[in-house]
């Protein structure tokens, strides 16, 4: 699951990185929750909660059905 989550991310990575930001994978527990750490410009960002839900999120449960939700690492 962990790489198949990191494939996902690499693929939304250049629109992050565009924008002077990025996404790091923290981890996938066992309940199939995904935490993830925005870096750069995406860590500081008012609209980094949106990016998260409404962006990585988002593609990550139409690419992995399995996922069930994505966090931002503390």
């Amino acid at each position: 699951m962990e790489e198949r989550v990191k494939e996902v991310l690499d693929k939304v990575r250049p629109a992050l990185q565009a924008d002077g930001g990025d996404v790091e994978l923290i981890s996938v527990d066992d309940d199939n929750v995904v935490t993830v750490r925005l870096t750069g410009a995406c860590a500081g960002c008012p609209m980094s909660q949106m990016t998260l839900k409404g962006g990585i999120e988002r593609i990550l449960k139409q690419e992995i059905p399995e996922v069930a939700s994505v966090e931002a690492a503390q």
